[in-house]
């Protein structure tokens, strides 16, 4: 950046024209600093620019950037409006309305899932899953005639995720009387897979409550909670190279009291905040250290 900076100086000194930045200046400083709608239109420059804003690792630099200050954007979803607003401090009070790209109203728009600005959403009065950006405006219909990507409240589960080949993914797993089937859509192709789930497992049964997929390093996550039984908590994790499901340890809070789970990422990093107890509740945050080590980070 340092190098980037003295190149405009220079040359608005000299009043003269700006020197070849070269690709890997462009690549790396600038395409990651520009906003979304800028970075689509930057794909269609040439086939190496579009090679590289589709990789894994500029996402990660471009999500980075966004982050930061007021960058940050707030969608805010009520009975009859939606809008976008800053998470600066002294822009909060400045609100873009955008209309919707789906003829509901905004209250019958459920949220399922959400990585790097997409959200992949069900209306209400259909089931129907699509995928969603609401900074540009686009929305892509993901349910066909075979029932994939509809939506069924308070039986499927949901996760946004990105493959080893930078495809973005939606998984959804549907819980049928005697099984789980899941599929996996893919945004480049615009088609959905089978995938195998765990054998001889009882989560398709309605004692358990899945939770939404949280996505992070190689792995989508789930909650699983079976609520007859106080305390009964696994995280399913579904690998994203493999395309293998497994079952991880829920963190023990023991006394045998209830608790819940929320998953996060925190700088690519899994995090689980843990809440316990009836009358005296306590929330621990956990970090997972691979899949099996349990690091203690705090606890109010």
């Amino acid at each position: 950046m340092k190098k980037l900076k003295g190149c405009l100086y220079s040359a608005s000194e000299s009043n003269t024209k700006l020197p070849d930045l070269g690709p890997d200046l462009i690549m790396s400083e600038i395409l990651p600093r520009l906003p979304a709608k800028c970075v689509g239109r930057a794909k269609k420059v040439c086939k190496e620019w579009l090679s590289c804003i589709s990789s894994k690792e500029f996402v990660m630099m471009h999500c980075r950037h966004m982050c930061k200050g007021s960058r940050q954007k707030i969608l805010s979803i009520g009975q009859k409006s939606c809008f976008i607003s800053s998470t600066t401090v002294d822009l909060v009070d400045e609100k873009t309305m955008i209309t919707l790209p789906f003829h509901v109203r905004p209250s019958d728009v459920w949220i399922l899932s959400s990585l790097n600005g997409l959200l992949c959403v069900c209306l209400r009065n259909t089931f129907e899953m699509l995928i969603w950006n609401p900074l540009i405006r686009s929305c892509i219909n993901i349910s066909d005639s075979k029932s994939y990507g509809v939506f069924k409240i308070y039986s499927d589960a949901v996760g946004l995720y990105i493959d080893s080949s930078n495809d973005y993914r939606v998984l959804h797993i549907k819980r049928g009387r005697f099984t789980v089937d899941v599929m996996a859509y893919s945004r480049r192709t615009s088609h959905w897979k089978r995938i195998l789930f765990l054998q001889k497992r009882h989560y398709h049964t309605n004692g358990y409550v899945w939770s939404g997929g949280t996505f992070c390093e190689d792995g989508l996550y789930f909650t699983v909670f079976q609520f007859w039984l106080a305390g009964d908590i696994v995280i399913i994790r579904f690998d994203v190279n493999t395309e293998t499901f497994s079952e991880i340890g829920f963190p023990y809070v023991g006394n045998g009291e209830t608790c819940q789970g929320n998953l996060v990422n925190m700088n690519n990093k899994l995090h689980v905040f843990v809440s316990h107890g009836f009358i005296d509740m306590a929330v621990d945050l956990w970090r997972y250290e691979g899949e099996h080590c349990l690091v203690l980070n705090y606890t109010c």
